[in-house]
């Protein structure tokens, strides 16, 4: 089993980093891990998640027998939420899957490098599975633009968005190599990655 580089991808909302996993897949080849699908997929009856989260949160979560998400997410967001409770039943669930993702593609050994990505990569300390993690980062008028129009959220969310984001300079401090993707020519994004992969040696 040959070892194979591991690439984290992280940024705030409406960075882009769909863009750069696009390229990222298209253009290398590149496995990719987006830990919101693991997460979500770890919900599912059936899975590491789906019983402890009812059994804290309630069966009334169930919706044709699976766990209505945006239910889940009203209780552990609101006022009297329980966030934290959620997230030590799921983020240790979603490592573990993670590192189990890892060693299926090393022993395929039929990728040049593998991707993963989420938006809490730094808070979840996912810098012991990673080789390194890369920061998409935009201009924030530019990113309140996009909030607005390509996802269609209202003034006030975007706001919101904005106010609870954590700070670039965190970002950076935890990042190895930075994407500027304020651009709208996507060509200047893609020489940005060509560089970085080259010389972080990914490729």
């Amino acid at each position: 089993m040959r070892h194979i580089k591991v690439l984290g991808i992280t940024g705030a909302v409406g960075a882009g980093k769909s863009t750069v996993l696009a390229y990222l897949k298209e253009a290398y080849g590149a496995k990719i891990l987006q830990l919101d699908q693991a997460a979500h997929f770890l919900m599912e009856p059936g899975q590491a998640c789906f019983a402890p989260i009812l059994a804290r949160f309630g069966t009334d979560l169930l919706k044709d027998g699976r766990i209505d998400r945006a239910r889940l997410y009203e209780k552990a967001f609101g006022a009297d939420g329980n966030l934290s409770e959620l997230n030590a039943i799921v983020h240790p669930q979603v490592k573990a899957y993670v590192r189990a993702w890892i060693r299926e593609m090393q022993c395929r050994g039929d990728a040049p490098f593998l991707v993963l990505e989420a938006a809490l990569l730094l808070e979840d300390h996912y810098e012991e599975i990673c080789d390194e993690i890369w920061l998409v980062r935009v201009e924030e008028t530019a990113r309140a633009q996009r909030l607005l129009s390509s996802r269609g959220y209202p003034p006030e969310k975007v706001k919101r968005i904005l106010q609870n984001q954590r700070s670039e300079e965190e970002f950076r401090a935890g990042c190895q190599f930075v994407i500027d993707n304020s651009s709208d020519i996507l060509e200047n994004t893609y020489e940005q990655i060509d560089r970085g992969l080259k010389e972080h040696e990914f490729v």
